[in-house]
């Protein structure tokens, strides 16, 4: 499991003061980003060593249990949940004072250009990559 902590500024809240909810989508990405470094692995690099243009999402989504507003902070725990021919599947859960605030998910393929278009690839070199 890979955590990463959060902190809510106003920016990130609608006019009803609580989480715009696609923050809580661009923290998932930040999450994962994070986790890649701490693997020492930079986008840049992915794509270097990879050959490939990235890993991009085919599918997410979110269930939200609890509203947040600016000021509080929580921690985003992300778990590997499961690797297929051509995707892995990563899970979050948001958690604020020992309280689900959210769960989600999402679904990553690793794309490679193939024939002047974007393709998604077998995965398991990301794999490989990542559990070294």
């Amino acid at each position: 499991m890979y955590q990463n902590k959060i902190n809510i500024s106003f920016g990130d809240c609608d006019p009803a003061g609580i989480v715009f909810y696609p923050n809580y989508f661009r923290w998932f990405d930040a999450t994962y980003h994070a986790f890649l470094a701490s693997r020492g692995v930079s986008h840049a690099s992915l794509v270097e060593k990879l050959n490939c243009a990235g890993t991009g999402i085919i599918d997410c989504g979110a269930n939200f249990r609890a509203p947040a507003i600016s000021g509080d902070s929580f921690t985003l725990n992300m778990t590997i949940e499961n690797w297929s021919e051509k995707t892995v599947r990563l899970a979050y859960v948001g958690i604020m004072e020992e309280r689900t605030i959210l769960e989600g998910f999402e679904v990553r393929g690793l794309f490679q250009k193939v024939d002047g278009r974007l393709r998604a690839a077998p995965i398991a070199p990301l794999r490989v990559l990542l559990e070294d």
